[in-house]
């Protein structure tokens, strides 16, 4: 790690010998660097220190490798929220920081919290509380906006509030630093009114804009439009303000085109951007992972096993009562994400199981396939059918617990007395009675099991009424059961105590088959963990592994075509590659799951970062003049051969 220190806390070390104090109009005591500096480095995210979306994964993961490349001179900025306050520790800031926060409090009013997300890589944040500044919501509104300024939009308004924070903190923290170049990266339009009102302040600092996806394609998308065969020819405004989100994409398109660099996580992003925003990427920036590799190969193949037999444990209680399969030849597949029904390809999941669990009912495999969809939906609690599973099965297990510690005292001391156990006496009359309850337990329970974990309103889930119009009900002879599970997973769970990393681990394929996504987080953990999945070539995942120059399909990465197939070319396509998994035998399955883990190298940040790079580098030459070195940490060369990827620097 770089050992100069920005935002050095009291007691921690001290600058370099490049800075000197000195006494700035405000009486207070300033930190003045020569141009010759280091530069510093900000990420700006709505989903700093609290988990919204995909782009919470981008940052937390990347944490770790951005602050060895940065070292003290990182820091990120958010808005702060009591969600944030559960992975944010504030601490005592150094004397730059403690001048800029009271600065920012005395003169505007804007209360900053200062202190470290407790994340890999222990980064430095600064929270923005936006409710110190709401009453001035009218007036920023306005000078931003103008005539078309009237807006309900609450999240809008937010973001214009926190997006004039943003702007007049690197206002004021630029002429603390004098001379001293910044770069300050945006994500997403949620943060792009900093940038705009930045452009309008003209402070010079270098700023990149990242769009993760476009709100223009992800409403197009969501309304069931070809977006890439149409988006070359519809007007951007017209159609943003017929879908009630102009002045949400008014302010993406200004971030985009008043960036000093621009860039998106895809090429097919870049595609839509081109048209919905006005402006080419300068560099594609892909999203990857924080990749830890097993010393010996076996062991993520018994993280699997391990996994896969509390995920057994859960299905087991689910279908207590009813469980007519075998739940060593069960094979566990999923999907999960926001439940965008459409764009997630939800629909092309579940029609897909309808036809599979016919082809496997048809052929009489003795396979069967538990689907899980792991999405959040509307809910009020959890349903009696999956508590009163778990319980009972809780019970039994309780009840064989106490049961076995009897045998074992009774074998032993029949041993050590020198007698030949009584089978009779072993198992005693109170041990039966408690063993006939048990079974007559099992035998009460008449009704089909849940394909829902939750209480749901009726009639408002797309889901879940697919599921029944599939007629995908968890029918006594379907050797395709569902699963719906409309929370995120958690180990607080009363019913399946699991976190997601771990769920993934225990399954055996990952179902993606989505018609709008920029990138695809949900396949690429796959990948990391040795997880078999099926993504589609309109995510940027697909399209990124697909270049790489690796038969990926080999090494269980499948792509269906969603963009010049129709949906139930895509669907018998995908049908095919289900099909087909359930046919391997268990050998086949764990050979697959290590070429997969092979792949995650393809990932990794120490690989992917070095776009990262090349953006700042671009805007510090094109604002500042000045140059950085290629960090030694993307100079890594060993794994990455026939893959495609250049492996230099990145110019």
């Amino acid at each position: 790690m770089m050992n100069e220190d920005i935002f050095y806390f009291e007691g921690d070390k001290q600058p370099m010998s490049d800075s000197l104090t000195l006494t700035g109009a405000e009486g207070a005591n300033y930190i003045q660097v020569s141009s010759s500096a280091k530069p510093l480095l900000f990420d700006i995210s709505w989903e700093v220190c609290r988990k919204v979306g995909g782009i919470y994964t981008v940052i937390t993961s990347k944490a770790q490798i951005t602050v060895s490349e940065w070292g003290d001179r990182y820091g990120l900025i958010g808005p702060y929220s009591e969600q944030a306050s559960h992975e944010f520790e504030e601490i005592p800031p150094s004397t730059l920081s403690t001048d800029l926060i009271e600065c920012l409090k005395r003169k505007h009013g804007i209360r900053v919290y200062f202190g470290r997300w407790l994340v890999k890589g222990y980064p430095r944040v600064f929270l923005i509380d936006i409710n110190s500044s709401m009453d001035k919501l009218d007036y920023w509104r306005s000078k931003l906006m103008g005539s078309f300024s009237v807006n309900e939009d609450g999240e809008t308004n937010e973001a214009i509030v926190f997006g004039n924070q943003v702007a007049i903190f690197f206002h004021e923290f630029v002429r603390l630093v004098e001379n001293r170049p910044v770069v300050a990266h945006f994500h997403e339009w949620l943060t792009g009114v900093g940038l705009i009102c930045l452009r309008q302040l003209n402070v010079k600092i270098a700023m990149i804009f990242t769009t993760h996806a476009t709100l223009f394609g992800r409403y197009l998308a969501a309304g069931h439009v070809d977006v890439y065969n149409v988006i070359n020819r519809v007007n951007p405004d017209e159609e943003a303000g017929r879908r009630g989100i102009y002045h949400r994409h008014w302010i993406e398109t200004g971030a985009a085109r008043g960036a000093d660099i621009f860039t998106t996580v895809s090429e097919i992003t870049n595609y839509e951007a081109q048209y919905a925003l006005g402006r080419a990427a300068e560099v594609i920036t892909p999203n990857g992972l924080l990749i830890e590799k097993f010393v010996a190969l076996h062991e993520f193949q018994n993280l699997h096993r391990k996994n896969k037999e509390r995920i057994s444990e859960f299905v087991v209680g689910h279908f207590f009562g009813n469980l007519d399969f075998d739940i060593d030849k069960t094979l566990y597949m999923f999907t999960a994400g926001r439940q965008e029904y459409h764009n997630k390809g939800v629909d092309l999941f579940i029609e897909s199981l309808a036809r599979l669990n016919y082809l496997l009912k048809k052929n009489s495999r003795d396979i069967t396939v538990v689907a899980f969809i792991i999405m959040p939906g509307k809910v009020s609690n959890y349903n009696i059918e999956s508590i009163k599973g778990q319980s009972l099965l809780r019970e039994i297990k309780n009840s064989c617990d106490k049961i076995s510690k009897r045998i074992k005292n009774r074998l032993y001391n029949s041993l050590i007395a020198g007698e030949v156990p009584d089978p009779k006496v072993i198992l005693g009359q109170e041990d039966m009675v408690i063993l006939k309850r048990r079974v007559q337990s099992v035998h009460q329970t008449k009704s089909l099991p849940p394909i829902v974990t939750h209480n749901m309103e009726s009639g408002t889930d797309e889901i879940l009424e697919n599921l029944r119009r599939c007629d995908l009900i968890n029918k006594h002879e379907d050797r395709v059961k569902v699963i719906y599970h409309p929370e995120f997973l958690n180990l607080n769970s009363p019913i399946f105590p699991i976190e997601y990393d771990s769920f993934v681990r225990g399954c055996h394929l990952g179902v993606f088959p989505s018609y709008y996504e920029p990138w695809g987080y949900t396949p690429a953990e796959c990948t990391v963990m040795g997880v078999p999945s099926i993504s589609s070539n309109l995510t940027g995942f697909a399209n990124y592994m697909a270049s790489c120059g690796v038969d990926v399909e080999e090494h269980g990465v499948y792509i269906i075509d969603r963009r010049e197939r129709s949906f139930d070319e895509s669907k018998e396509q995908m049908v095919d590659i289900m099909w087909k998994f359930t046919q391997l035998s268990r050998r086949q399955r764990i050979e697959l799951r290590n070429k997969t883990e092979k792949l995650s190298h393809l990932l990794d940040w120490k690989l992917l970062g070095r776009y990262y790079y090349k953006a700042r580098r671009m805007a510090l030459k094109k604002v500042y003049g000045v140059e950085i070195p290629m960090p030694s940490i993307f100079s890594i060369r060993r794994g990455y051969e026939g893959t495609g990827i250049d492996d230099g620097v990145v110019m």
